[in-house]
């Protein structure tokens, strides 16, 4: 006895496009994308913001983390077509050649990198790091939830957790952002 399954074609949506506006290292875009694209593609491939990096695709190394409304995000996960009115920061609203951010000084000065490529999704992870400290945002590994946040190592590992570097600088990393904690303290 033999079956037959028939599948009907799914019908496209009526819209597959979207107008969208973004406000991204305090500038307004305003872009026509497919529903699909993802934020990092739109960063990347539309805007020509090519700081954050398409690493894995999968949210799972941490080269395209940026900052939204003073949130890390993995802008590999996340689409375009929701963050309409948010505040985006990527690595090139972080500072630029003339005017390092303390962070980019820090990772120079403790020569917290090899090849570069996570760097910006580590910096833009590592600002936010120490937002939430200050913040008194918990972590996982946070020991008194009351009172402030220690800035220390194991706090500083757990949160950047989620950045890899391949290149194994991450010695050099924490005290990049050590060196940041001392000097806001």
């Amino acid at each position: 006895m033999t079956s037959t399954t028939t599948f009907e074609k799914p019908r496209a949506s009526a819209q597959t496009r979207s107008n969208v506006a973004l406000s991204i290292n305090g500038q307004r875009y305003e872009l026509t994308l497919d529903n699909r694209t993802t934020l990092l593609d739109a960063l990347r491939e539309h805007l020509n913001l090519t700081g954050s990096k398409k690493g894995c695709d999968h949210g799972q190394c941490g080269a395209c983390t940026v900052n939204i409304n003073g949130e890390r995000v993995n802008a590999c996960l996340t689409l375009a077509v929701m963050h309409e009115d948010d505040e985006i920061t990527t690595i090139e609203g972080v500072g630029d050649v003339e005017h390092l951010d303390p962070m980019q000084q820090a990772f120079i000065d403790n020569d917290a990198f090899q090849c570069g490529y996570c760097t910006p999704g580590q910096i833009c992870s590592a600002k936010a790091t120490l937002d939430e400290i200050r913040a008194g945002i918990p972590s996982h590994v946070t020991q008194e939830l009351t009172g402030p946040i220690e800035v220390s190592d194991e706090e500083i590992r757990e949160r950047m957790s989620g950045n890899l570097c391949r290149c194994g600088a991450y010695a050099n990393i924490l005290k990049a952002i050590k060196q940041v904690a001392e000097e806001r303290a």
